[in-house]
């Protein structure tokens, strides 16, 4: 069973139904319980960090979240929650990420004609082929973002792919057990699929 943490952000019912077309099994849950009982994590999120991280505390899930990843349970973060997984957020005014991964979260700037928040379809630049996530996906394919804010790991090594928004930032880690993809995966059509359907043969 895929528990799919429900803290109040985001799009928690498409990813579930992305999901279930993989025939995965998912509960959306915000019990700690159900999610030491999974099989696998999903965070979604859309919105602020701040906001994000006051409902986990407020939940108590960020140390059963964090336990279950150090019990090597697969863990996928998608675009707030690949973000959450960090130390900070240049978003944040007070919250501190999870730090299950070191570097911060930065804005795009308004620079070169830039729009913000980058939002649409963009490439992704596989930088790490054995990413399972990526199994059965060529280089350069084409996912839906919608964000104002990228993570910047301090190792460069958890990369996966990188997409460039006037400047090349990282759309997807992986380290270990953990997952984060910025983009959205459950709007990302064909190719999002075959990314959840990686996830859920992990």
């Amino acid at each position: 069973m895929i528990a799919i943490i429900d803290y109040g952000m985001g799009n928690i019912h498409s990813v579930q139904k992305a999901l279930e077309i993989m025939q995965a099994q998912t509960k959306v849950t915000s019990s700690p319980g159900d999610i030491m009982s999974s099989d696998k994590l999903v965070l979604p999120g859309v919105g602020a960090f701040d906001d994000a991280m006051k409902q986990l505390n407020k939940g108590n899930l960020v140390s059963v979240i964090k336990e279950e990843i150090k019990n090597n349970k697969p863990f996928l973060g998608i675009c707030l929650g690949m973000q959450l997984l960090f130390e900070a957020s240049e978003e944040a005014m007070q919250a501190k990420g999870m730090g299950l991964l070191k570097g911060v979260v930065k804005k795009f700037r308004n620079e070169k004609g830039l729009k913000v928040p980058h939002m649409g379809w963009n490439q992704l630049n596989i930088k790490n082929k054995n990413c399972p996530l990526l199994k059965g996906l060529e280089d350069k394919v084409a996912v839906y973002f919608c964000h104002s804010y990228y993570p910047e790991p301090e190792d460069e090594a958890i990369v996966a792919t990188t997409t460039d928004y006037g400047i090349d930032f990282a759309s997807s880690v992986w380290k270990d057990n953990i997952y984060g993809v910025q983009f959205h995966p459950e709007k990302s059509q064909e190719i999002g699929l075959k990314i959840l359907r990686n996830f859920v043969n992990l």
